[in-house]
């Protein structure tokens, strides 16, 4: 059986390189070459793909919301960041975004196809430097309480109404406080949160499980 792998990537010498490795070495079959996600789900649905290697930063829509993309059209799709980026933000987002793997560009070539094996196989391939950033992270969480932002009793009340999409009316009444009150709460959980927005700190209720009911 040989591996079918697609590659996004924008850098036209990489790709080409890709290319040339993945066609020539038994095991493998490059599915498909792009240098942009516009057509995505159009060309995935045509190349039969068990492996994309993603990159992160092109024009059009990114690495990570494709891969978002991908998982949620084609679950069966492994895919395998292969980026210049090394940051933990990145990661995670990656990984958060459904990314079974992360390599960085310098990864020698023997290696890339070994990951592409792995992740297949179901491995979650990455460079040492990475996978100590993923270490690192859940060292940090686990003496992390739900309480880590210091929001009180009330605080979490308001921010559960609007994990479940409650307004601020609904939740003015739900609570027995007035509009103002609200907007004073909200406001402080912003800050607490170190979020902009509605979204955004709902976002980060659910991803950290900071309230009962954020599943």
């Amino acid at each position: 059986m040989e591996l079918r792998v697609t590659v996004f990537d924008d850098n036209n010498a990489l790709r080409e390189s890709l290319n040339y490795l993945i066609s020539g070495t038994p095991g493998y079959t490059l599915a498909g070459a792009y240098p942009n996600c516009d057509h995505l789900i159009t060309d995935l649905a045509s190349a039969e793909t068990d492996v994309v290697l993603m990159d992160i930063d092109m024009p059009g829509m990114n690495g990570i919301e494709a891969t978002a993309l991908i998982k949620s059209n084609f679950p069966d799709v492994n895919v395998l960041m292969l980026t210049s980026y090394d940051d933990t933000g990145k990661v995670f987002d990656a990984i958060q975004s459904g990314a079974t793997g992360y390599l960085l560009k310098k990864t020698p070539p023997a290696r890339i196809l070994e990951a592409i094996t792995e992740v297949y196989q179901g491995g979650a391939p990455m460079n040492a430097n990475i996978a100590r950033k993923v270490l690192d992270f859940f060292r940090e969480k686990k003496n992390v309480t739900n309480n880590e932002y210091d929001l009180s009793a009330r605080e979490k009340e308001v921010l559960s109404c609007l994990v479940k999409g409650d307004s601020y009316k609904m939740i003015a009444d739900h609570c027995f406080i007035s509009m103002g009150t609200v907007c004073t709460h909200i406001t402080n959980i912003y800050k607490k949160l170190h979020v902009n927005s509605k979204s955004e700190a709902v976002a980060k209720a659910i991803r950290e499980k900071l309230i009962n009911n954020s599943k």
